[in-house]
């Protein structure tokens, strides 16, 4: 199984909108695209102080070419969707990672 993950810190202000975003429109067209098996949205508890709060999105993909696929046809799309709605509210970083 291979694991998209993808840490965001959205800020305050906008975490309500972000979050309402994500639940009904970000992570549904995801998983339209047919290719992950399984979707998580988690809320960091063991917060740092900063001006926001940090939240995970894990996306779980059978195979390499399954998530490759995505990238290829999916990610820049939806990842440009994001940041024209949220262009200077966030910051994240992504991780790519196998089950041991």
């Amino acid at each position: 199984m291979i694991i998209f993950n993808i840490t965001v810190n959205i800020s305050y202000a906008a975490e309500k909108d972000w979050l309402s975003y994500m639940k009904e429109t970000h992570i549904p067209e995801i998983k339209a695209t047919g290719l992950p098996v399984e979707v998580k949205l988690l809320r960091l508890l063991t917060e740092i102080e900063n001006e926001g709060s940090t939240y995970t999105s894990q996306f779980s993909f059978r195979t390499m070419e399954d998530f490759l696929a995505y990238q290829t046809n999916h990610q820049a799309d939806l990842q440009n969707k994001h940041h024209e709605l949220f262009n200077g509210q966030y910051v994240s970083f992504r991780t790519l990672l196998e089950e041991a």
